[in-house]
């Protein structure tokens, strides 16, 4: 594998998991980071850096420019309280220069409740996040209508807490469930070495979490608190 793989959102959160198990197995690996990024995650990992916004569509054509790439993968989310969200721009930008540049494999990871999934959250979860989800579901539809080959990823309720192995990649999109984000980021790289993932939707849960996700039980989301 001489190609690299250039990863969006790899310096936190389900991101920096990919890029620990990628350049773990020794990858080639290129992590997009925006200048205000925290770096300290990605301390002692064998990778490439290009440092730009993922809005803006000359520093995303750059870190394509960076080198030879095989596949791109995009974990990237938002917070509460940005200005603006980066769901569309950023994935409009991946997927044009991945075009331009001849990088047909793109896998995104983007949240339950996005495209065929709307019905799939409860009235109180759509409360907070359904301008979100419409995001989500307008950068779902640029990423599958583009020709590339492309997987799409989509969590419920994420936690950080150390991987289960338990967790599943379903087309079932009416599931809903918690998810670890080492577990989510396994199956990113299992989808990107499995040829048959392209052209599908999966929603991955564990099915050993009982538990729903907060909002889907009603809690009021922290101030701060990341957006899927």
């Amino acid at each position: 594998m001489s190609d690299g793989i250039l990863l969006f959102g790899g310096t936190q959160r389900t991101g920096l998991e990919v890029a620990k198990l990628l350049t773990g197995r020794g990858e080639k690996l290129t992590a997009f980071v925006r200048p205000t990024s925290d770096l300290s995650g990605l301390q002692g990992l064998d990778l490439e850096r290009v440092t730009g916004d993922a809005i803006e569509a000359d520093d995303v054509e750059k870190a394509f420019a960076s080198g030879q790439f095989r596949a791109v993968i995009s974990t990237i989310g938002g917070s509460r309280g940005e200005p603006r969200r980066p769901d569309v721009d950023s994935t409009r930008n991946i997927v044009d220069s991945a075009q331009r540049h001849g990088v047909t494999r793109v896998l995104l990871v983007t949240a339950v409740g996005a495209g065929d999934s709307r019905d799939v959250l409860t009235e109180h979860a759509w409360k907070f996040l359904g301008p979100v989800m419409e995001l989500k579901s307008q950068a779902e539809d640029y990423l599958m209508n583009s020709g590339l080959d492309a997987t799409i990823l989509r969590p419920g309720g994420m936690a950080s807490e150390a991987a289960t192995g338990t967790a599943i990649k379903t087309e079932d999109h009416t599931a809903m469930g918690v998810i670890q984000r080492a577990d989510l980021a396994a199956l990113v790289v299992e989808c990107l070495d499995d040829d048959s993932t392209i052209g599908k939707i999966y929603h991955t849960i564990d099915p050993e979490i009982k538990e729903a996700p907060p909002l889907q039980r009603g809690v009021a989301p922290r101030s701060g608190e990341a957006k899927p």
